[in-house]
């Protein structure tokens, strides 16, 4: 066999994660029986041999480096207490998709059938070989110190008992911050923990690694204050037992300058909170329901800094800011150890990052204006797009600078470039997108919501709360699927052609015929339109009955246009509409416009097109690297196909020159930026990734997003119409309840930013007459 036949890449299988499923799919070729040749026999027998040779080899050659085992008993799963292996296997699925879709890692769930602490300890040794790291879950304290403290010791790879560590971690970032805000120092203040489990020790723990002082701090559990005198304690609470002469929890909050909460709900009473320090820290981290309420303790102390393991509140601290990222960053310099050192290391990584400008795409995430440091924002929030590169290498770094790393960084600038490529952003935006329409969920009509995927779309966005839904249609049909699907909600639901709604839609004729009457509409053809569910779906939104409509899935692109055009219109300063697609692609999201409208727009409004979609890139919260695209590069062609799409470039440096665009361009050097650099170093895009594409008609805009969305499985959101006075956003025809649940997303968010702005301008046209 060759040298170069000896090479061989990991055959890494990633979890590709859809609603309802995990689907696996392998990263090399395997289409040919040369691919199959080197992925098993006779090829695999190369790499078997390099291993033997040397067993680091095996990180080489192999997934391993990846792959982290998520391991349980299921003695102490959640709240739910000791509900055995099979049971737990839920959470530790859902842990593996955590790790998977922030930080790229690889996962397998393992559940033990054994309560005996070293049957675990021997099987996790044993199957050790074919993880990069050891992920410890839901084992019940003091098991769980033991486990970890023995496998810490006898293997060579990260271990971690997230269950202590990870709250630990993310809360002590909280604490530093919430410390500076109070103007108090770890080292003066007086500290109560109430719990003393796995979580609360490691808690303690790391808090004193950060300087709090041991006679500060006091620990309770079920049974009160651990004091030295008592004869019930185990070693680990021993370790926290106070001489003080206290006896209860409400004892010990007195002149308290922080309470952490890790035992369960309702321990604290107002009473206890005005009696603590100024400018008290409470951390009510028991889950669902926290130690106190939070809307009751911001309203007992105006002063309170305040925490909660909810996501409904501010500063949730949550784990999935630590775990994927410590073991990313553990993985990658090939650590032999999570130590205490790469602990704190994430620690103060989390701390900085909530101190520092939060991006855009954050704020719309959550619905905030401005998110600022602060006494509401002391934790950066978990969809913070730069976890993954800040985290990960502080934690790499601080494994090298204590000697656990065995492959040492050497360009940090590469590794949070392959940071930053390890997670694409397809499945980050959508969840974006449906939170931050759900921060201010609107009215969206379902104009044909007889039609069952329609439906389950609508059934998906009321539960998750991401909009409120209108059902048009049939209502016996509509209730008939309602029951079909336990979609039990009350929303309203409204046939156009029932006599219950003659009123309305007389009123709706009345209002679309003064606007039409002198293009040849008569009352009597009005009040017939106003039966056809399109029409009077537009004249709700239309008339403020709803916020914003979607439609199309069951007719014709071009039937469901003409009504939306003729009722709804233009925005103010808008010359055209025009759609976009975003397509989830292996590369990452990218815009193809214009998909669905203009079939052989001129140069001006290519230009205009362009314009429009690097508007609503950045509702994405996405910066817009725009190619131009043609089947000529640069003026290779004389064609006047070829020109127009070269005076649109023309046009958009000169009307828009900080936009980044150019062309025209064939799509492979579009996407190829090594290709672009080498033949075209004068382009604005040399060396540019680019996301979004405009394309010259049609044509080539609707046959491409559909040639990705067929053969290569993209996730497409859209048509995105833009251009339009009011929200509304038409679905391809047979559009996946998927589809349709992004759809319903950013008409949310439409109708958000729209409202936003007509506020704006009702706020300067008041400014102005006051003046």
């Amino acid at each position: 066999m060759s040298k170069q036949s000896k090479r061989r890449e990991a055959l890494v299988y990633h979890a590709k994660p859809t609603p309802g499923k995990i689907e696996v799919v392998p990263t090399k070729k395997y289409a040919t029986q040369r691919d199959l040749s080197l992925a098993y026999s006779p090829g695999v027998a190369e790499p078997c041999l390099e291993i033997a040779r040397d067993v680091n080899n095996v990180y080489k050659y192999t997934a391993k480096g990846n792959l982290v085992a998520v391991i349980t008993n299921g003695t102490a799963v959640l709240g739910l207490g000791n509900i055995g292996p099979e049971a737990s296997k839920p959470v530790m699925e859902g842990k593996g998709l955590l790790f998977k879709i922030f930080a790229d890692i690889d996962v397998f769930d393992i559940e033990i059938g054994t309560e005996n602490v070293e049957e675990f300890i021997q099987t996790v040794k044993m199957i050790s070989p074919t993880f990069g790291g050891i992920n410890l879950e839901d084992i019940k304290a003091p098991e769980a110190f033991e486990i970890e403290r023995r496998l810490k010791a006898e293997l060579d790879i990260p271990v971690m008992h997230d269950d202590q560590h990870g709250t630990a971690i993310i809360s002590a970032a909280a604490l530093l911050n919430a410390l500076e805000l109070a103007d108090k120092k770890i080292d003066e203040a007086q500290i109560v923990i109430s719990g003393a489990g796995a979580a609360a020790i490691s808690c303690t723990r790391l808090y004193q690694a950060f300087g709090a002082k041991r006679e500060n701090i006091v620990m309770c559990d079920s049974k009160g204050v651990i004091r030295q005198n008592r004869t019930d304690l185990t070693s680990e609470k021993a370790e926290f037992a106070t001489h003080r002469e206290i006896e209860t929890l409400d004892d010990a909050m007195k002149d308290a300058d922080v309470f952490i909460g890790l035992s369960t709900s309702n321990v604290v009473s107002p009473d206890m909170l005005l009696s603590m320090a100024n400018n008290p820290i409470v951390f009510a981290m028991a889950n669902p329901d926290p130690e106190i309420e939070y809307q009751l303790a911001i309203d007992t102390r105006k002063d309170i800094i305040m925490a909660t393991g909810r996501s409904d509140h501010p500063n949730q601290v949550n784990n999935v800011l630590g775990f994927p990222y410590i073991f990313r960053g553990a993985l990658d310099v090939r650590a032999t150890k999570i130590n205490e050192a790469m602990k704190m290391a994430a620690v103060e990584a989390l701390a900085n990052l909530a101190k520092q400008n939060v991006p855009e795409q954050v704020n719309i995430a959550y619905g905030e204006t401005r998110l600022t440091f602060g006494r509401d924002y002391i934790i950066p929030k978990p969809f913070d797009p730069r976890l993954i590169i800040e985290v990960p290498p502080a934690v790499a770094q601080a494994a090298m600078d204590s000697g656990v790393a065995k492959e040492p960084i050497t360009d940090w600038n590469k590794y949070r470039d392959h940071l930053r490529e390890r997670l694409g952003s397809d499945n980050k935006i959508v969840r974006l997108l449906t939170n931050r329409a759900k921060m201010d969920p609107k009215r969206v009509v379902y104009a044909e919501a007889d039609h069952l995927d329609v439906l389950k779309a609508a059934q998906i966005a009321y539960d998750e709360g991401i909009a409120i839904p209108i059902l048009l249609g049939r209502r016996e049909t509509i209730l008939s699927l309602m029951a079909e699907i336990e979609f039990e909600a009350k929303v309203e639901i409204i046939d156009p052609k029932s006599d219950s709604e003659e009123t309305r839609r007389n009123r709706y004729a009345e209002v679309y015929w003064s606007q039409r009457k002198r293009k040849g509409v008569t009352l009597y053809s009005a009040q017939k339109l106003l039966r056809e569910r399109n029409y009077f779906a537009a004249m709700m939104v239309n008339e403020g009955d709803a916020d914003a409509l979607i439609s199309g899935f069951s007719r014709s692109y071009p039937t469901v246009v003409k009504p939306m055009l003729e009722l709804i219109g233009l925005a103010k300063g808008a010359t055209r509409i025009a759609t976009t697609n975003l397509m989830m692609t292996r590369r990452g999201p990218m815009f193809l416009s214009d998909t669905s409208i203009n079939i052989d727009p001129p140069a001006e409004d290519l230009a205009t097109i362009a314009q429009m979609t690097a508007r609503t890139v950045r509702m994405f919260g996405m910066e817009p690297v725009m190619a131009m695209i043609s089947f000529a590069n640069f003026g290779s062609s004389p064609s006047p196909k070829a020109t127009k799409v070269r005076d649109a470039v023309r046009i958009l440096h000169e009307s828009s020159p900080n936009l980044l665009v150019d062309g025209e361009l064939q799509t492979d050097f579009a996407l190829n930026q090594e290709m672009l650099q080498e033949n075209f170093p004068f382009s604005r895009l040399a060396g540019k990734k680019v996301n979004t594409l405009i394309f010259p008609n049609l044509d080539s805009a609707n046959i491409t997003y559909k040639l990705l969305k067929e053969l290569n499985g993209a996730e497409s959101i859209g048509p995105i119409m833009m251009g339009m006075r009011k929200p509304v956003h038409i679905l391809q025809l047979d559009a996946s309840v998927d589809e349709i649940v992004n759809m319903t997303a950013i008409a949310v968010i439409d109708a958000q930013q729209k409202e936003r702005r007509e506020q704006e301008m009702k706020a300067a046209l008041e400014k102005e007459s006051a003046l």
